[in-house]
């Protein structure tokens, strides 16, 4: 008899999608949501982890909706946390209302600053540079030359002992009665805040005319790349941040290549990747 008990779908209204998972409600259950990750992330391994994660996120005393259980849904497994009642993500804001998209992004850059700020438990939390590492020693859709110039900046980056969330975009930062709270916290480690902002400069710049992210971040290529200019700004507090999208351009490249530590790539997948690394290198690397 499995440990975890068993939910059944047909009570549940589905809320959410994001890239990763779908999330539920039970009107009989107010104060819980239930989210199952996409096939290739729920497995027990995966979830299991994401679990633990959570629970060691909240004791840094980082704001996140408690969580409460494992489950399985079908052959899947899933978890239930907290329900955020009123919530609104920074996405769904900007949709709403546009005109809040440079006061979304300046929130996002002081969250962020606090969260980069954290102190991390490194016994429990890993390095994201030797996740990265690792990764580019297995990026076979990198050409040696490319991976040669990636490993010797990736090498160059210090060690930071301070959090940084692994999925850093307007996504993953919701809103409710004046309250901010992170959500998908499985990627969390230790590290140089610049591992989190490539990853937004990747979503609101380099993949910003794709509609799949569109339509995952609720923005037009327009709006992400406005985001990107009012956080920049915000970050640096300089209205030229040609030097800071620089930076975040290299990271945003090894942003490509640690997202393979995670889940293995499809065929597919390493022929896209491929591209943008090398689109990334040739911008940010060559110059």
């Amino acid at each position: 008899m499995s440990e975890y008990r068993n939910i059944d779908l047909s009570a549940w209204t589905k809320v959410g999608e994001g890239g990763n998972g779908v999330t539920y409600e039970n009107p009989s259950q107010s104060d819980i949501i239930l989210k199952v990750n996409k096939p290739r992330l729920s497995c027990l391994d995966t979830v299991k982890h994401e679990y633990e994660v959570s629970q060691a996120v909240e004791r840094l005393g980082l704001p996140t909706p408690k969580m409460y259980e494992m489950v399985r849904v079908g052959d899947a497994y899933a978890t239930i946390a907290q329900r955020i009642k009123h919530k609104k993500s920074l996405s769904r804001i900007c949709h709403d209302e546009p005109q809040r998209i440079e006061e979304m992004a300046a929130l996002l850059c002081e969250q962020g600053k606090q969260l980069f700020a954290t102190p991390c438990d490194t016994t429990f939390f890993p390095s994201r540079r030797e996740q990265v590492l690792q990764a580019i020693s297995k990026a076979s859709f990198v050409s040696r030359r490319n991976r040669e110039l990636i490993r010797s900046f990736a090498e160059s980056i210090p060690e930071n002992d301070h959090c940084v969330h692994g999925d850093f975009q307007t996504g993953n930062l919701i809103m409710s009665d004046g309250k901010c709270y992170w959500i998908d916290l499985d990627r969390v480690a230790h590290g140089d805040p610049m591992f989190d902002i490539g990853h937004l400069f990747q979503v609101c710049k380099v993949y910003s005319s794709m509609k799949q992210v569109q339509d995952i971040f609720h923005m037009t290529k327009e709006q992400l790349m406005r985001f990107w200019d009012a956080f920049a700004k915000a970050y640096t507090g300089l209205d030229d941040h040609t030097e800071f999208d620089h930076m975040a351009g290299k990271f945003a490249c090894l942003d490509i290549i640690v997202r393979t530590h995670f889940v293995a790539p499809t065929l597919a997948e390493k022929v896209f990747f491929g591209i943008y690394v090398r689109r990334l290198v040739k911008q940010y690397y060559k110059q």
